[in-house]
């Protein structure tokens, strides 16, 4: 006997001259009750990208209650330069990304397509949670920076911050507003001016900077890093996380918070 493996819903949406998938997993029990729960959101989030990773994880953290039960969201990518960046000067990465500064676009579709979408097909706390690696994590500080309300918290893993030569980290560093929401910053071993990008931001901002230049590679960030980032946006307050090694550590942590 055999029966179909459903996990989830997938609604289709276009931008950009392109279909996107978004791909919509709601936590165990969703269907038997009646709670409400928090979106998060994870950019590159088609079945052809990290989605099914990214699902693995969140759901192992609330396994060990690591994170709060959330309606996890994988938004596809199509033209990950198109769609993730802004504009840039430099000459290298035009010639490189020709297609790359549409980031502006995306957010304005995430705020008032995939956001509104979400929220009229499920029960949702109002919360929602922007979470991104890579060219994905440039948009999220970006999305941070100028639409700090449009997310409640933000998770941007190993940010391409050297993009337009570091003119992101450049311009909002120490210049946000004092109630920016939550930011989880990450940084592996990208040296150079992506290194110096994300520690500029971290130097000048409130985000939780985890720096684990010493033992994660830009390769493995997400698989090592999303289960950490989850606990900062979605914290339990369980008691026996640091036992097991699930001890969140970024720094600094917001105020009045200690790490579990």
């Amino acid at each position: 006997m055999s029966q179909p493996l459903i996990i989830g819903t997938s609604y289709t949406a276009e931008i950009e001259d392109a279909e996107r998938r978004i791909n919509v997993v709601p936590p165990a029990g969703y269907d038997a009750g009646e709670a409400a729960h928090p979106l998060v959101v994870v950019l590159d989030g088609g079945l052809a990208q990290d989605f099914f990773l990214a699902l693995g994880m969140e759901r192992w953290n609330q396994l060990w209650q690591r994170s709060a039960p959330a309606i996890f969201v994988g938004v596809e990518t199509v033209d990950r330069q198109r769609e993730l960046l802004p504009p840039t000067r430099n000459a290298e990465e035009q010639e490189r990304y020709p297609t790359a500064g549409n980031s502006a676009a995306v957010r304005a579709w995430l705020a008032d397509t995939v956001l509104p979408l979400l929220r009229s097909e499920y029960r949702t706390d109002g919360r929602a949670y922007l979470i991104g690696e890579s060219a994905a994590g440039h948009f999220v500080v970006e999305t941070w920076a100028q639409t700090p309300g449009l997310f409640d918290g933000y998770a941007a893993l190993s940010p391409s911050l050297q993009w337009d030569d570091q003119s992101l980290s450049r311009r909002v560093a120490g210049a946000e507003a004092e109630n920016s929401p939550p930011l989880f910053l990450s940084l592996a071993d990208e040296g150079g001016a992506t290194e110096e990008g994300i520690l500029r931001l971290a130097a000048g901002s409130k985000a939780c900077l985890a720096d684990r230049r010493g033992d994660v590679v830009h390769a493995t960030t997400l698989h090592r890093l999303l289960p950490e980032a989850l606990q900062f946006l979605l914290p339990t307050g369980a008691d026996w996380l640091a036992e097991y090694g699930l001890k969140l550590n970024c720094t600094p942590l917001p105020d009045g918070d200690e790490a579990q």
